[in-house]
């Protein structure tokens, strides 16, 4: 079936799932794989249960003379073609973002700015892949005013082949880090997929967002001859379109902004973390661009939440929790801790767990933040998994995060300000409850 005939049939379901246990009257179900299923084998079920339509691309489970299974070539082409012909219908703009770190930190404050005066569509949670993408795409209706759109990456292609289906107008690179090296294979590719929404914005005429303190992304701008950007920037006597800093850190962010014609704004924000502070700016800008006031801005960022253990302050009983646990890289791993030594509080200690998806410079990275934690002067510091476990340093170690269990039932810190940072498959998330 072409896509344009399958979304004749989404227009008149409006209701699409890949998941058989939810199964909406009258939806169409797609029947996606992964590395451990295979939706093809789900597709009757899914009709019993109340889909209207099976997009299956196996002919074996599409049964002859049955309308309601539809074959394709691919179901996940299928999935994301549906969506890219939904998202033509919409006339709005439409924000791209993605980056190494702070991209789901920055949708969130870009989107909570531009809400103060459109109706927004934006990814949620971290739906950024090749699945959740067309799922956010296809979460447009006519009322939305304009959407922001996250898209992540861990192989080379892997943006290139999503602005295809998103088509922003408009887009932002957060920043290029040394993360999921086992996928890119180095840092430079790490930059050439990134760079892979700047290409997209160069061959649409399109607006760049760009951080003008980072010399990584003012590079590859210029490399692409990008013509069209608003700039931002937390240096001083920057000639960026918006300005900043960090006032203070105690331990939420204060931070100041100004642009030209305005005055200086300072903003007491609920994140934690000075590296915040450019994700800040760039809400700041593209709230400007699109006419969002100062004021609305301001009101927006101070009042922006942070969920799903990024960059939240959660007091327990006994101690005051830095969860930064949801992910972590040597450039988010080293943005942190050096946040954590500006704060201005007492008591502090730091459970750190490993960082994924580094491939051949696993241990070399990890060395490297055991050496930058001694070379910031932080002592009271746990170490938790196999990779940090070959360091060579002076910290206390532990296998995983029930070994770290263990050892806080024999003797629980009181009144310290911990920073827990780690990837998610070492689970230090678990910890807050505890501490």
């Amino acid at each position: 079936m072409e896509t344009s005939a399958l979304y004749q049939l989404y227009r008149q379901q409006q209701v699409v799932t890949t998941d058989s246990r939810h199964c909406p009257e009258g939806s169409i179900f797609i029947a996606l794989k992964g590395a451990s299923f295979d939706g093809n084998r789900f597709a009757e079920a899914a009709l019993q249960q109340g889909c209207a339509y099976a997009v299956v691309d196996n002919p074996a489970y599409c049964p002859q003379g049955d309308a309601r299974y539809i074959l394709v070539p691919d179901c996940l082409t299928a999935y994301k073609e549906l969506a890219r012909e939904h998202r033509r219908q919409f006339q709005i703009p439409v924000i791209g973002i993605t980056g190494t770190n702070g991209k789901t930190t920055t949708k969130e404050l870009v989107s909570a700015v531009l809400a103060e005066r459109y109706r927004v569509m934006c990814t949620e949670g971290n739906y950024n892949n090749d699945v959740g993408v067309p799922k956010t795409l296809l979460r447009l209706t006519e009322e939305d005013e304009i959407a922001v759109v996250e898209m992540g990456a861990s192989h080379p292609g892997d943006i290139r082949q999503l602005v295809e289906y998103v088509e922003p107008t408009c887009g932002l690179i957060t920043n290029v880090g040394r993360a999921h090296l086992q996928g890119f294979g180095s840092f430079e590719g790490v930059k050439r997929t990134k760079g892979e929404l700047y290409d997209w914005l160069k061959a649409h005429d399109c607006l760049t967002f760009i951080d003008a303190d980072n010399e990584h992304l003012v590079a590859m701008a210029n490399e692409r001859g990008l013509g069209r950007m608003v700039s931002y920037s937390a240096s001083a006597d920057s000639a960026a379109t918006v300005e900043g800093e960090a006032v203070s850190c105690d331990p939420l962010l204060r931070f100041a902004w100004w642009a030209e014609g305005t005055g200086r704004h300072e903003v007491q924000t609920r994140l934690i973390g000075a590296y915040n502070v450019t994700n800040l700016l760039a809400a700041v800008a593209i709230g400007r661009y699109f006419g969002v006031s100062d004021a609305c801005i301001d009101h927006a960022l101070a009042h922006y939440e942070p969920t799903n253990n990024r960059s939240q302050l959660t007091v327990t009983p006994h101690n005051s929790l830095i969860v930064d646990a949801y992910n972590a890289n040597p450039t988010s791993m080293r943005a942190a801790i050096d946040n954590f030594c500006f704060m201005q509080v007492p008591n502090k200690m730091a459970i750190l767990g490993d960082m994924r998806e580094l491939g051949e410079a696993s241990a070399e990275e990890h060395q490297r933040v055991a050496d930058y934690l001694q070379a910031r002067g932080l002592d009271n510091v746990w170490l938790v998994g196999s990779e940090f476990a070959q360091t060579q340093c002076p910290y206390r170690k532990f296998a995983d995060v029930e070994e770290v269990k263990h050892a806080l039932a024999e003797a629980m810190p009181t009144q310290h300000y911990i920073l827990i940072k780690g990837s998610n498959g070492i689970h230090l998330s678990q910890l807050a409850s505890i501490l």
